[in-house]
């Protein structure tokens, strides 16, 4: 009895999918293609293949460049926005001839045509990636340094895709990822990230004193920045004791200074000269107010 039962139950499952393949074919859907992968280097050409098996005469075809918003690329026969310069049918395939960054992203190309068991819809998706060349990277290098102290250089593209890496150069020669393998009179305190762009010396000395610059290299091209001078001194501690020095000094005379007027009374002659004068000026005003009272009065 069981295994009758599931006999039975078999057979209600294969019907039930021979039932959806025809509904499924009735109705006109079909099972999406392989995922295509497009790769073109930008300003030069790439072709948006749209793998159908055979073109008739009723059949209709749709490209769309998918995102947040769905935009028509080929529609009604006819090309569609800035690709009607730049682009042209071959078939059901769209040939660009002059790919930018901004043709990057996610197309499908949508056949239909009638058939026996009513309109058939094909489908098929294509990403393209466009590849592009770094610009001039930003190199941030600060003109002075202390040494001793830490120093970060910077550098950053923004453009290349890939990613690019990273190589810095001090006076022209390249500074080695691993700096205990470079000269001699190199600082080896300093640690390079090719991915990030950063050079950073831990502990800066005078022999890092130099012109500083970066490259920016993918597989499609590379560009580098200007040089920029960074010059490393040592602190001055002489310098900074005599400053200190002389500031004490400076404090001590002047509080001298003040202890020998207090001594010499000149700042009690001062108050008393400024109590009398208020003294004198309270009493001509009681003077002038009793005359301009006494002429009222009369």
């Amino acid at each position: 009895m069981a295994r009758r039962s599931r006999h039975r139950l078999l057979l209600l499952l294969l019907r039930y999918l021979v039932v959806a393949l025809d509904y499924h074919k009735a109705c006109g859907f079909s099972a999406p293609k392989d995922h295509q992968v497009v790769t073109a280097v930008e300003y030069q050409e790439a072709i948006l293949a749209c793998k159908y098996p055979k073109k008739t005469v009723s059949s209709r075809l749709e490209w769309k460049k998918l995102g947040r918003s769905v935009s028509f690329v080929y529609y009604q026969q006819a090309l569609q926005g800035d690709f009607k310069d730049r682009a042209e049918m071959i078939d059901f395939s769209i040939r660009i001839k002059n790919v930018t960054r901004k043709d990057a992203g996610k197309y499908r190309c949508e056949v239909s045509a009638p058939s026996e068991q009513g309109q058939n819809l094909e489908e098929d998706t294509v990403t393209l990636e466009v590849l592009v060349a770094p610009a001039v990277p930003s190199c941030e290098v600060p003109n002075s340094a202390l040494s001793g102290t830490v120093v970060e250089l910077r550098c950053q593209d923004k453009e290349g895709n890939p990613a690019p890496e990273y190589t810095w150069f001090k006076d022209g020669i390249r500074l080695l990822g691993n700096p205990k393998l470079g000269s001699q009179g190199t600082n080896s305190s300093y640690t390079v990230n090719t991915k990030s762009g950063t050079l950073q010396f831990n502990t800066v000395s005078k022999l890092d004193s130099g012109e500083y610059a970066c490259e920016a290299r993918n597989s499609i091209g590379h560009r580098r920045c200007r040089g920029k001078r960074m010059q490393v001194d040592d602190l001055n501690i002489s310098g900074i004791i005599a400053a200190v020095v002389v500031g004490a000094l400076v404090i001590s005379v002047c509080g001298l200074g003040v202890c020998y007027a207090q001594r010499k009374g000149y700042f009690s002659k001062e108050t008393s000269f400024q109590k009398s004068s208020s003294a004198s000026k309270a009493t001509t005003m009681s003077e002038n107010d009793f005359k301009h009272t006494k002429s009222f009065i009369i």
